[in-house]
């Protein structure tokens, strides 16, 4: 019977190629709402983070690996933000030079 690190690497190797085809495949269009989402999603994480690493029962290891995960997702959070912005203003008009 396999073990549950194993079952959770296989899961996770899975989720990332899947993830990476189905990112593959999104049109230009879609990205900004797509971006929206990961952002949505992220805010779970984070949250989720929070609460794992903050708990009195968390051992050193999954205090670690929290840390390394709000890390990580703020991070994306971030970037997500400015990039969307970034593209948001892209649209604009400019005003014209006197």
């Amino acid at each position: 019977m396999p073990d549950n690190l194993e079952i959770g690497v296989f899961v996770f190797m899975l989720a990332t190629f899947v993830g990476l085809e189905i990112i593959r495949k999104v049109s230009p269009l879609l990205h900004t709402p797509l971006m929206s989402l990961t952002n949505a999603i992220s805010a779970i994480s984070v949250v989720g983070a929070i609460l794992l690493t903050g708990s009195k029962d968390a051992t050193e290891l999954s205090k670690i690996l929290g840390f390394v995960a709000i890390t990580a997702v703020v991070t994306n959070i971030v970037s997500g933000f400015l990039i969307t912005d970034r593209m948001v203003k892209m649209f604009k008009k400019r005003e014209a030079k006197k």
